[in-house]
């Protein structure tokens, strides 16, 4: 394969492992992170590995930020061809009534909003070009409730319903748009879940069972997104798919 990619939330856990198996695959690409040390490594792990690629720090929940990272990736190679719209943040375990609002607002602003804007503007780009592959990161909270996590189950819930409606305004436009649900994934994010439950004194009965014995590799997650961002996917848009070891099983 040969092309770009742009992957937001590329400073670790499933974005730093797609941006690696991406550039693999012989794309060109655009890390974009919050943090700018994680970012800068990224790229710089996707170097020594002989690929090609930069970094974009960027806010995803500010307009001008997804602006700015499309933009670079335009002047820079001149096309997109997938976009990794991945980045996305848990929310501390609380109760709807003892949940803060900011806590809300925050969660909305990062998993939905900047979802959102990524699509925006980089749709924009792809339907004059005439082809893209974007992938969203979801969740099987996307697909049913996690307890104590109300604010994450309706972001997540909303990114689906936003590659859905992205998928069917773009079908004949040679634009796909699809999503993955990762179940537990080995990362940074996922490994401070305990503790949170430590400190919230609240343990879910439905805490999630790993039903394969394991949480998954941020690698085995990111093989998807290299699937989805290839012509080995050509007739799939809107699709929801699951990567969760058959945790929602």
């Amino acid at each position: 394969m040969d092309g770009v990619a742009i992957v937001t939330g590329a400073g670790g856990g499933i974005g730093r492992a797609a941006s690696i198996k991406l550039s693999q695959a012989g794309f060109k690409v655009v890390a974009v992170d919050f943090n700018t040390m994680t970012g800068e490594e990224t790229v710089k792990l996707i170097l020594e590995q002989g690929g090609e690629g930069m970094f974009v720090q960027a806010d995803v929940s500010k307009e001008e930020d997804v602006e700015r990272y499309t933009k670079m990736a335009m002047d820079a190679y001149g096309r997109i061809d997938v976009f990794f719209n991945n980045a996305g943040i848990l929310q501390k375990f609380s109760l709807i009534e003892d949940l803060d609002t900011s806590d809300f607002d925050r969660m909305m602003n990062v998993n939905v909003r900047g979802v959102f804007l990524g699509l925006k503007k980089v749709l924009k780009v792809m339907n004059g070009q005439g082809f893209g592959s974007i992938i969203n990161t979801a969740s099987t909270a996307g697909l049913r409730a996690e307890h104590s996590m109300a604010a994450y189950t309706a972001s997540k819930h909303a990114v689906i319903g936003l590659t859905k409606a992205a998928a069917i305004e773009y079908v004949r436009k040679g634009v796909r748009v699809n999503a993955i649900c990762p179940g537990g994934v080995d990362t940074a994010l996922t490994q401070s879940v305990p503790m949170m439950m430590q400190e919230s004194g609240y343990t879910p009965e439905e805490f999630p069972n790993m039903r394969l014995g394991r949480f998954a590799e941020p690698s085995e997650i990111a093989e998807m997104v290299v699937f989805l961002a290839s012509d080995k996917s050509s007739y799939m848009t809107g699709s929801i798919i699951v990567v969760d070891g058959g945790l929602t099983l």
